[in-house]
């Protein structure tokens, strides 16, 4: 209990200190197959992330032993305190809801909404602040602006009194389900080799420049201002589906990859809206299979933005995320019909800290593994984010219909130790520290 709470007290002062915890540790300059020190950590990700050196051994013990020390409580904790860290880092533009998640301040999106329908929302003081009719889904929104010193809670509720045929929801933030974004202005990748086959989805940070990715075929786009900017959660996540450098090899090498950057190195950004318009950019792209290591809470725009999407047979893999089994259950993971991954150790058990979702699928390895770094060199990784890319690629190799490809996969499937779902997939994807030194 002692060392819990020691744990915890320690996080917290990472989480809410002005010293912004360096949550991708490490030199960037590394020598190409130099595995760095740290973790891109899961349990520490809340606070805004840099690249550089880790305080000197802190966030490598804790790193390495959390998973081990901390028991569902003290996760739940170190998941509220996250999230208050991230609006309080960010209170110009991002409050909480009820349940205290981070939303974009002052917004409130309308699906498909009438004309009578916003004229009743503009006479109780909203105000139209962006339309877009997302046509590579289907689906229309309004982004409401809410009347000036109201909070948007309190206006989603009034806003739903007033109009009960309409649908509408806050503009909820998403994170990174494995490690914070870090390297923001990083220099952005642009692989620009030859693959065969349809392409592979992500939506997540952007795909920062590296060795490994130099010879992969990428295509990026940046959904906020800016543009894509390189970031450490995108670069591993990349990485681990395309890239190839020395013993390093990611699960899906024969495919070319398209990268939508949700963030633009800002982890206040992320929103429901963005990774929505994501989405539709990728279906119309022609992925069909799309990986999302991200999690936050059910959204009426996202849950909808998905069900189209599948019913143009994309395939939609998501990360159940590593706030563990006290936590909710994380979306869109949760959503009926995406392929839930959890991620499992070398020796094939769980991860501790991973959380839950409506409906668990699949596990992948999610640790005792190593992933790129920008610029150079490759770090540890722990979390269901980093498995969740190894079972998509399985899914982009399978063939025919959405239903095929996961039939295809659990066919495959090996039994492991805890909650893993029908099976650990791409057991021998793993590239251990070891090797890539």
């Amino acid at each position: 209990m002692r060392r819990q709470s020691t744990a915890i007290l320690m996080m917290a002062a990472l989480l809410g200190g002005g010293a912004q915890a360096q949550l991708l540790p490490g030199n960037i300059g590394a020598l190409p197959g130099q595995v760095t020190g740290g973790v891109i950590d899961p349990l520490l990700r809340g606070a805004p992330g840099t690249v550089g050196n880790t305080v000197s051994g802190t966030v490598d013990t804790l790193s390495v032993r959390a998973a081990e020390t901390l028991d569902r409580a003290s996760l739940r904790d170190l998941r509220r305190a996250r999230l208050q860290a991230l609006i309080r880092a960010n209170r110009d533009v991002l409050e909480a809801d009820d349940d205290g998640q981070p939303v974009r301040r002052g917004e409130i999106i309308a699906l498909d909404a009438s004309p009578a329908l916003l004229a009743q929302a503009r006479a109780a003081g909203f105000a139209v602040l962006r339309e877009d009719a997302m046509e590579d889904l289907g689906v229309r929104i309004h982004v409401l602006g809410v009347p000036r010193g109201e909070a948007g809670r309190k206006a989603l509720v009034r806003l739903r009194k007033l109009a009960p045929e309409g649908q509408f929801d806050l503009n909820h933030v998403f994170e990174p389900a494995g490690g914070a974004l870090g390297a923001a202005g990083a220099a952005a990748a642009a692989g620009n080799g030859k693959a065969g086959g349809d392409p592979v989805g992500m939506i997540d940070g952007g795909v920062a420049s590296h060795p490994a990715l130099a010879g992969a075929s990428i295509r990026q786009r940046g959904f906020v201002e800016g543009g894509p900017t390189g970031s450490g959660h995108g670069t591993a996540i990349a990485s681990l589906l395309v890239g190839r450098e020395g013993a390093f090899r990611g699960a899906a090498t024969s495919r070319s990859l398209l990268a939508a950057d949700v963030y633009g190195g800002n982890p206040a950004a992320g929103s429901a809206e963005v990774i929505v318009r994501a989405l539709g950019w990728l279906v119309a792209s022609g992925a069909p299979v799309i990986n999302i290591s991200l999690v936050g809470p059910p959204n009426r725009l996202l849950a909808r933005a998905i069900e189209l999407a599948r019913q143009r047979g994309v395939t939609i893999v998501a990360a159940v995320g590593n706030d563990g089994p006290a936590a909710p259950p994380m979306y869109p993971a949760s959503y009926p019909g995406v392929v839930a991954v959890t991620g499992v150790d070398a020796r094939d058990r769980a991860l501790l800290e991973a959380g839950r979702a409506a409906h668990l699928d699949f596990a992948a390895p999610g640790a005792d593994m190593v992933a790129a770094l920008p610029g150079k060199g490759y770090t540890k990784v722990r979390g269901t984010s980093f498995a969740a890319p190894l079972v998509a690629a399985r899914l982009a190799a399978a063939d025919g219909p959405s239903a095929n490809r996961v039939s295809a996969v659990a066919g495959q499937a090996v039994p492991g130790r805890g909650k893993v779902g029908r099976g650990i997939v791409c057991k021998p994807c793993r590239t251990v520290p070891a090797t890539a030194r």
